[in-house]
């Protein structure tokens, strides 16, 4: 395998971790491609905002085929915000933003006759990386308002001119979650265990200064730890407990993936 296949996968790889760490942490809060807009899943309706609701009339409601009432929303006290957008970029060894990271909490409605926030990923590398492995990715996950497990996931990939689409609806029976809290990449499930530091740490990256908490993340393949890598999470110790620089020791290289703006 070349190094530049090698780099440009590590880039890939440090992208999906980045997206499952934002998704992951959010829940722990409380304790040149344009991006494509795809049609939300048959059964997904989003829940109005109080604005929306004062100034439209209701819409005779859509029920999904497998679920005879939606669930109410849940209030679950996660600091998740529709509209939030949090970008990051991604450097490798010594070399600066070879892609960048777009994550973004699109909407929250019912799904499968559960409260769910629409959450998605979108990654592209960036030149002179691009040159040589052009990847424009998207994922969305359709998560349960209360515990964030998703219901279903969405990858489009477009690697090197090959597109793949995937659909995985993560649940046993429709109705219940398949497993407890596994991980995700698309391919395999994965265990991610993880390990919150003493103390706090200043971290410099692009979008400013910041004190945030350390944590370990290790993740496990068939029970077994994968120990040819290793990742740190630091978070923002704010209200949004913003993920702010993942770090990643693999054996070919080192990466950070750096908080550039949130909005």
């Amino acid at each position: 395998m070349s190094l530049k296949t090698t780099v440009g996968i590590a880039a890939l790889a440090m992208l999906g971790c980045a997206a499952g760490a934002f998704y992951w942490l959010h829940a722990r809060g409380e304790q040149r491609l344009p991006e494509v807009v795809t049609a939300e899943p048959p059964g997904f309706r989003e829940t109005p905002s109080a604005e929306k609701t004062s100034t439209t009339a209701p819409a005779k409601p859509i029920l999904p085929t497998d679920s005879k009432k939606d669930a109410p929303p849940v209030d679950t006290g996660l600091p998740l915000r529709a509209g939030e957008v949090l970008e990051y970029t991604a450097n490798i060894s010594k070399l600066s933003n070879v892609a960048s990271l777009r994550l973004q909490v699109a909407g929250r409605g019912n799904f499968l006759g559960k409260s769910t926030w629409h959450l998605q990923a979108f990654a592209h590398t960036q030149d002179p990386l691009r040159m040589v492995f052009e990847l424009d990715d998207q994922f969305d996950s359709y998560s349960d308002a209360g515990t964030l497990t998703s219901l279903q996931y969405e990858m489009r990939l477009s690697e090197r001119g090959q597109k793949v689409e995937s659909i995985q609806r993560m649940t046993a029976t429709g109705k219940e979650p398949a497993s407890p809290s596994p991980v995700y990449d698309g391919h395999k499930l994965y265990d991610v265990r993880a390990k919150l530091a003493p103390g706090f740490e200043k971290v410099n990256v692009p979008a400013g200064d910041f004190t945030a908490s350390k944590i370990a993340i290790r993740v496990f393949d068939g029970g077994v730890e994968m120990k040819d890598a290793s990742f740190t999470l630091f978070v923002a110790n704010n209200a949004a407990r913003t993920p702010v620089l993942l770090e990643a020791v693999l054996p070919f290289a080192t990466a950070r993936v750096e908080l550039q703006k949130a909005k």
